[in-house]
């Protein structure tokens, strides 16, 4: 796949895209990163890219024409155009997965104070990770190039990710190394009981324990069994008593 960033700070990106795992996609040809320094289309003489509001206002606003240019020079048939913007649809896991089969993502960094609306309406959707204000877009795309790139197919080991958080809808259980113990803690006995079985069972029941302490609003989503039911009413019961 390819990531296309629509960007006033590509040197931003240089980081993230040139060590670790990241780095070694790119190298390996598993997908490909483009930077696009939007001021570079600008028809202004002294390179702004913004101006004031029409109407009054704070702030500076980005203007449509060096974005929409930029954007006219790389957009194809398949690409998605993703407006990294407060008001769009909160990024997750899902999203991050959907992302990862596309065939071209482009990303619209912003800055200032907004984007010109005609800068939305060339968007075919709108991406938040949550509700805070950044000072840019850059941090965004950096999060959400990061979640994506790692779900192509030969970044990583496919069962390193099947067994993330989120991944099932649910938060992921408690993982453990050695030493077996530490100052007193000492790592669940049956993780080397080397019973398979038991111990799938207890990473479900621990990544549902979690869930239920930490983020039980997902699990009104979460595909249950009767036994995790049975689990999380017995696990909420016992709660309950410890906070009385």
């Amino acid at each position: 796949m390819k990531i296309s960033i629509l960007t006033l700070f590509p040197e931003y990106f240089q980081g993230m895209l040139s060590t670790s795992i990241l780095a070694r996609g790119l190298a390996n040809g598993l997908y490909e990163v483009e930077l696009v320094n939007f001021r570079e289309f600008t028809k202004s003489k002294h390179g702004h890219v913004d101006d004031t509001p029409y109407g009054g206002g704070a702030g500076m606003v980005l203007q449509c024409q060096p974005i929409l240019d930029a954007l006219k020079s790389i957009r194809t048939p398949d690409s998605v155009v993703a407006l990294l913007s407060p008001q769009g649809e909160t990024f997750t896991h899902k999203k991050a997965l959907e992302f990862s089969k596309l065939d071209h993502l482009i990303l619209i960094c912003g800055h200032y104070e907004g984007f010109d609306e005609r800068i939305r309406n060339a968007c075919d959707i709108q991406i938040s990770l949550g509700d805070f204000v950044l000072t840019g877009g850059e941090p965004a795309a950096a999060a959400i190039c990061d979640a994506i790139l790692r779900l192509v197919e030969g970044t990583i080991k496919q069962d390193s990710s099947a067994d993330d958080s989120f991944a099932d809808g649910l938060l992921e259980y408690p993982q453990y190394t050695k030493p077996y113990e530490y100052e007193g803690q000492k790592v669940p006995d049956v993780l080397l009981s080397g019973h398979h079985a038991n111990i799938e069972k207890w990473r479900r029941e621990q990544s549902l324990l979690n869930t239920l302490k930490h983020r039980p609003d997902l699990l009104e989503k979460a595909k249950l069994t009767k036994a995790d039911h049975e689990f999380l009413k017995a696990a909420q019961a016992q709660l309950d008593e410890s906070d009385s």
